[in-house]
């Protein structure tokens, strides 16, 4: 027997339309063999019907087939237009532009950004740009390619940062000396001077969201920040010195589970006065100081966030399998086999 589907994928209105155009079976030939003392009998009242059975057998398929598509085009239907991050943010994961066809692969885009849980941020109009598929996987057998555009990134960092997460009061160091006027009488003579022994705070802010920037072979952030000294004195908080920070750090990304994980790295900093109330600071001193307190403060802050994730865009019940991470100019892509989970039994249910 032959079976022929012919099927029509769309996008309408941020969600998958599956359509079934035209469907059909053909019996070629059914061979039905009766055994038992009046087989004989029974065989020459099958073979007399044998036309009317190869049809019903036909008709039978059509239908299940039929079905099977309207359940699978219901939950194409009922897939998420947002995936959860935390507790403020989610992954708008509407599609957008049309579904891409070839005889090797079905490329979809989403917009990707993040939003509001509660959305009321503008989002990015992404409909109408000049898709990029397909993605430039180096092993061609792999199952499934996800692109991820650097604004994904950005969007995260302006998000965050408009939603005012970008601003930590540091009172414990591994160096604790550090957070006491004592631990500074060589560095800026002048604070333990006039504030001798006192315990102290940094205020760090970003002053803008960060850069994320992609290129080949390599991931980049850019971070703008303001490091303010605080000095505690009793009951009161006394800001003395603001340090304004330049970092610049290179991203490292790898697969966990269905998550796309990362880690930053510095590379550089710079850093100029902003403000004193101390008079001026010997800024050579103090960078070594600064760039440890990066080391040792700021970057293990940030790697704690990013070791939580991005959910990449896959469908409940598969899990990512042997991927790779490919960089390419101002895109991330990675590329996989992907299988079935334990507790997948979706696919079954569209052909019972």
């Amino acid at each position: 027997m032959e079976v022929g589907l012919t099927l029509g994928l769309e996008n309408q209105e941020g969600s998958l339309k599956l359509k079934l155009k035209d469907c059909g079976s053909n019996v070629k030939d059914i061979s039905i063999k009766l055994d038992g003392g009046a087989s004989w009998l029974y065989q020459g009242i099958v073979d007399a019907f044998e036309e009317k059975i190869g049809s019903a057998v036909e008709n039978a398929i059509t239908k299940k087939l039929t079905k099977g598509i309207s359940r699978l085009d219901s939950y194409l239907k009922s897939l998420p237009k947002e995936v959860p991050v935390d507790d403020h943010t989610s992954l708008n994961v509407t599609f957008v532009n049309d579904v891409l066809l070839s005889d090797s692969f079905v490329g979809f885009e989403t917009n990707g950004l993040f939003i509001e849980r509660n959305p009321s941020l503008p989002i990015l109009d992404l409909y109408n740009k000049i898709l990029k598929l397909p993605i430039l996987c180096t092993n061609s057998s792999k199952m499934m390619g996800i692109t991820l555009d650097e604004a994904v990134f950005n969007s995260a960092s302006a998000l965050y940062y408009d939603a005012k997460f970008m601003h930590w009061i540091v009172d414990q160091i591994p160096d604790q000396s550090l957070l006491n006027t004592a631990g500074w009488r060589f560095i800026i003579p002048q604070l333990y001077k006039k504030y001798p022994n006192h315990d102290m705070n940094l205020e760090i802010s970003l002053s803008s969201p960060p850069v994320v920037e992609i290129s080949n072979h390599k991931a980049g952030a850019n971070v703008f920040a303001d490091m303010t000294i605080d000095v505690l004195e009793e009951d009161e908080v006394i800001p003395v010195a603001c340090i304004s920070l330049v970092i610049q750090g290179t991203g490292v990304f790898k697969i966990s589970g269905n998550n796309l994980v990362g880690a930053v790295r510095l590379n550089d900093f710079q850093m100029s006065l902003k403000w004193s109330k101390i008079g001026n600071l010997r800024m050579y001193l103090i960078q070594p100081v600064v760039w440890t307190l990066i080391e040792t403060v700021f970057l293990p802050h940030a790697n704690t966030r990013l070791s939580k994730g991005l959910p990449l865009p896959i469908l409940h019940g598969f899990i990512l399998q042997n991927a790779e991470i490919i960089l390419s100019t101002s895109r991330l892509a990675v590329c996989s086999d992907v299988a079935f989970t334990e507790s997948n039994k979706r696919f079954s249910y569209f052909i019972q």
